[in-house]
């Protein structure tokens, strides 16, 4: 007999997440004799605790289909909730919710946090004697899932993109301050990268033979922000501008910070952003060079459009969704589908797997050999690892009367079973 599925996802969302999405469902239908109804759970697992179901299994090919080209996380919501050891009431309850829809097959979408949540949610299924296999999906534009020597994982579905974000975005603000120069001579850009500094180092492919006045700065930099402005002032002296790409996870001190519901920093909420103090300061302390420092934050928009997405990136999160599928028939409970780069001068790839507990359980870190120096720049080895990813062409995006066309799934849930429930960290 088939079982039921739930695809659920969380965390920050990314260009390339609903082809994930995509390819898990389009994997499943494949195989009817062993998935039956397949539902998302809305926004994540709280929507599993609520019993928010969506049949996406009545939706039509045309609005699965087009989960290609749509971006972020609209189509199904993501959530920052964490199933904590101590909310013995949510486990119970996500345990009931599994049994009264006779769900068997269990896919979270996410970074380390929701691979943590897969795991448990495996573990608990064992416990319970439940016929469940949890299988994880890896989903972040930080790249920071996995391990820092990349045995678990190479790079998540997501950076790609973000990562050629940002290569086109100085590109483009090169030119911009070449020509305000005389006025805005340091331009400032805020990055995401909460601790780890894979976007802001991406910077430094619009510029790989390093001809731009360009330096970047990340967590692990470990740069104060008085060295910060006296390089700076140095490069303003040498090339009379200087673009400064600079981490939200830079230490400047206090930036009156808000918490998430994970207990991260939510920079964008925070009352003081790194980028402004960054130009305050230099601004304070006075340029080399006529005129003043300006700057601006690159806020959700890197991680919510769908213009810059690299198709590198899409096929690679279509066909880690698949692979999910197929560990889940042929492997069972308790692993995370994985992408690893063969060795090689030419970039290819294979999907594995990798347990659950391990990428849980692990943190990476930006590699010490890829910062230069100068401490505000990357090195070659980086901008050879990340340049594969980034692809060559442009994503083709559906138009209608000059709007992108998304998908637009329809509100049909599955028939609420159990009596209603409050999750416990409200």
């Amino acid at each position: 007999m088939p079982k039921n599925v739930i695809i659920a996802q969380s965390g920050g969302p990314s260009p390339v997440i609903n082809n994930s999405l995509r390819g898990i469902i389009d994997t499943c239908k494949m195989f009817p004799d062993k998935f039956g109804k397949i539902y998302a759970g809305w926004h994540g697992i709280e929507g599993v605790l609520k019993e928010e179901l969506l049949d996406l299994s009545a939706q039509s090919e045309d609005e699965i289909a087009l989960l290609r080209t749509t971006p972020a996380a609209g189509s199904i919501g993501t959530c920052r909730y964490k199933l904590k050891d101590k909310q013995k009431k949510d486990f119970e309850r996500v345990m009931e919710v599994i049994k009264a829809h006779d769900i068997g097959y269990f896919f979270y979408i996410g970074g380390n946090d929701s691979q943590h949540t897969a795991f448990k949610v495996s573990e608990l299924a064992k416990e319970k004697g439940l016929e469940l296999v949890a299988t994880g999906v890896p989903k972040t534009i930080d790249n920071d899932v996995g391990d820092s020597e990349f045995k678990l994982i190479d790079h998540t579905p997501g950076y790609g993109s973000v990562a050629r974000y940002w290569s086109y975005l100085v590109q483009n603000a090169n030119e911009e301050n070449m020509g305000s120069s005389p006025a805005d001579p340091v331009l400032v850009l805020q990055a995401m990268g909460r601790k780890i500094g894979y976007i802001p180092a991406a910077a430094r492919l619009a510029d790989p033979h390093r001809e731009m006045p360009l330096q970047i700065y990340m967590t692990e930099s470990n740069v104060s922000i008085e060295q910060l402005a006296d390089n700076v002032n140095d490069q303003l002296v040498k090339d009379g501008r200087c673009i400064v790409v600079i981490s939200e996870g830079f230490d400047i001190g206090d930036i009156g910070e808000v918490k998430d519901a994970f207990g991260h920093t939510s920079f964008g909420s925070s009352k003081m952003s790194v980028y402004q103090s960054v130009v305050n300061y230099l601004n304070a302390k006075g340029l080399k060079a006529k005129g003043a420092s300006r700057g601006q934050v690159m806020g959700t928009d890197q991680r919510d459009t769908m213009i810059y997405a690299s198709t590198v990136d899409l096929d690679e999160a279509y066909k880690v969704g698949q692979k999910a599928v197929e560990i889940a028939m042929n492997e069972g409970n308790g692993w995370m589908a994985t992408i690893l780069r063969e060795p090689g001068f030419i970039y290819n790839v294979k999907y594995d797997k990798v347990p659950l507990e391990k990428v849980a359980l692990s943190e990476r870190f930006f590699p010490e050999k890829w910062i230069a120096s100068n401490r505000y720049d990357v090195t070659d080895e980086f901008i050879n690892y990340v340049r594969p990813i980034i692809g060559e062409d442009w994503v083709s995006v559906p138009l209608i009367n000059g709007i992108q066309r998304f998908t637009k799934f329809k509100p049909i849930f599955a028939d609420k079973k159990l009596p209603a429930y409050l999750p416990e960290a409200y």
